[in-house]
């Protein structure tokens, strides 16, 4: 059947639309900061068969890692209509503890079945099918997980003592939410009403996206709103092929580094291999195969074109680009490690970001991409690794070393990085400001504060970075002050660009920032942060952004420049200073060049 091209991009904004909708609903309904404010969150709607058909313009870290929580949430055993399954282990479908996933099924037949009059029941032939309709899927990084620090984020050296790990569950089981379970997992954590509240904010957000997707079928029709989101996995990997095509045949190596693991000082290396098919590889399959059909006698002519178009459908099944991490450290005792879903993660939005904005956002386009990530590495950690700081600094790293490669294929295409490094602020502690109001709910009460604090972006060829934001796998907005003050005993001193942190050069790179913070009362303060050693590198003879810095000011007046890792004290009315990295320039800025 022909495609239709306005109800492709009827449905493709339809289903983008349910995402997106997925997202007001949960940061609308949720109760902390880092989602209502920060928007640290994502949603997503899939197919039948779990493929991602539409996601929210939301975290990119989440986004190209979810299909790999929902196939986990499938594989774990049947999903019947009023389940929702619950996950954050990151070696069965997640990422890191914090980053808890709901996946809910969607049974838009079988319902529309229930809903008739029982005679009407009887006579009609069963429409119930063995899986469901859709799926949709809501992640959100919540505050504190339990573990042995705040907010979930410390230098541990073992999973165990990073929070609680939850398998595929259900949360929910036939629309009855599962009380034991839930009481099971706010009893260790240290924020149990905001981590109860987000949940509930999170299920709407699933219920929100269900009922959206019913009124999709409804209007249009089952067959064909699954007809089109089949259609747009087909199209966007068609996009990526015809991409692919124009990108240079070969092989595109680079590595780059983590400055170390917050255990061990030793930089970590990332290493890549891209290989592009060569396209004459790609004809010489028909030609060869044409070759063959005369040699056994056969007319060239009676080389139909359905053999071509044979030829062409196993040649579409292979992939044309292969991302291999092979070469890449072993993964290491801190908390830096990242899975498998992360390095896909990472991949998936580079090549997206290579297309242009309106290419839909489905898993169609990792068909022609193979990644390889072999197991037991920096990029592919196995049980018992520590893994929070993985998801969102080595993250970032591994984005930078498939830019750099690629920069050598498609130079003008590719930025200078970016900070690359997320600066993963914590803090932790028990509310004891003498000031508070015996009645004020936060007299007593244990809290715990996240955030991520952004730097400059990489130049681009013909433009200069942006200054003081949140770059690749990140997304999120800044926490405001006045809503930070508000919910934790903290104080923002400065808030200011970095001035000439970003690198010189044709195009100069972002300024990364300067956030000051003092606290209110004693708690505890870790920094989960990188590009302190080496700045973030320039492209085309640009220079290398400034590498990052971190202080405490103490209460005598001294201060103390700290490692881009580390947990510490604080006592009241002592502060913490980070200054982020700029981004690299990009062009030499020399008057001859």
């Amino acid at each position: 059947m022909r495609r239709d091209p306005v109800e492709l991009e009827i449905f493709k904004n339809l289903y983008h639309s349910i995402a997106e909708e997925m997202g007001a609903a949960l940061r609308r309904t949720a109760f902390s900061p880092n989602i209502k404010e920060r928007r640290d969150y994502s949603c997503a709607v899939f197919d039948g068969a779990g493929q991602a058909i539409a996601m929210g313009d939301h975290m990119p870290v989440h986004l190209g890692s979810m299909p790999m929580s929902v196939r986990a949430a499938i594989d774990a055993g049947a999903m019947e209509p009023g389940d929702v399954v619950m996950l954050n282990d990151p070696f069965r479908g997640g990422t890191h503890l914090p980053d808890i996933t709901l996946v809910a099924p969607v049974y838009v037949a079988r319902v529309a079945r229930a809903l008739l009059p029982a005679k009407a029941r009887r006579t009609q032939k069963s429409v119930a099918r063995n899986r469901p309709d859709f799926y949709v899927a809501s992640r959100a990084h919540h505050a504190d997980v339990g573990g042995a620090y705040p907010g979930s984020m410390g230098l541990c050296r073992e999973i165990y003592q990073e929070g609680v790990r939850i398998p595929p569950v259900k949360l929910i089981r036939a629309g009855v939410l599962d009380r034991d379970l839930l009481a099971m997992l706010l009893n260790n954590v240290r924020t149990p009403e905001e981590r109860e509240g987000d949940l509930r904010a999170q299920i709407a957000a699933c219920h929100t996206g269900a009922e959206r997707l019913r009124e999709v079928c409804s209007r249009y029709g089952m067959e064909r709103a699954q007809r089109a989101a089949a259609e747009l996995l087909d199209y966007s990997e068609e996009l990526m092929r015809a991409f692919l095509k124009r990108v240079p045949a070969g092989d595109y190596r680079a590595e780059d580094f983590m400055d170390g693991d917050g255990i061990n000082e030793q930089p970590v290396r990332i290493a890549v291999k891209i290989t592009v098919r060569d396209k004459d590889a790609r004809l010489a399959l028909y030609s060869g195969a044409r070759d063959a059909h005369a040699g056994r006698g056969g007319s060239p002519r009676s080389f139909t074109r359905q053999k071509q178009r044979r030829l062409a459908q196993d040649d579409k099944l292979q992939p044309v680009v292969t991302v291999d991490f092979t070469g890449s450290d072993p993964q290491v005792e801190g908390s830096i490690n990242a899975v498998a879903a992360i390095t896909y993660s990472a991949c998936f939005y580079v090549f997206r970001c290579l297309l242009a904005e309106d290419v839909p956002a489905t898993a169609g386009l990792m068909r022609p991409i193979r990644v390889i990530s072999p197991e037991g590495t920096i990029v592919n950690a196995r049980p018992p690794a520590a893994v929070a700081g993985g998801n969102v600094e080595t993250s970032q790293r591994i984005v930078d070393v498939l830019l750099r490669a690629l920069a050598q294929a498609i130079p003008d295409r590719i930025p200078a990085a970016a900070s690359g490094t997320m600066n993963n602020l914590t803090i932790g502690g028990i509310d004891l400001r003498s000031d508070l109001l015996s009645d004020d709910p936060r007299a007593g009460e244990p809290f715990a504060y996240y955030e991520t604090v952004a730097g400059g972006m990489g130049a681009r060829p013909g433009k200069a970075g942006v200054s003081g934001v949140h770059t690749h796998m990140t997304n999120s907005l800044n926490s405001p002050a006045e809503a930070l003050e508000y919910a934790y005993p903290l104080r923002v001193r400065r808030y200011s660009l970095r001035p000439e942190s970003g690198g010189a050069g044709k195009f100069r790179g972002g300024d990364g920032i300067v956030r000051e913070i003092e606290v209110l009362t004693d708690c505890d303060v870790t920094l989960l942060a990188d590009r302190r050693s080496r700045g973030p590198w320039g492209l085309a003879g640009g220079e290398d952004g400034a590498p990052g810095k971190a202080f405490i000011t103490r209460r005598d007046g001294s201060v103390e420049q700290m490692p881009g890792k580390f947990s510490t004290r604080l006592r009241t009315g002592e502060r913490i200073t980070i200054e982020t990295p700029g981004g690299g320039g990009w062009g030499d800025e020399s008057p001859d060049k």
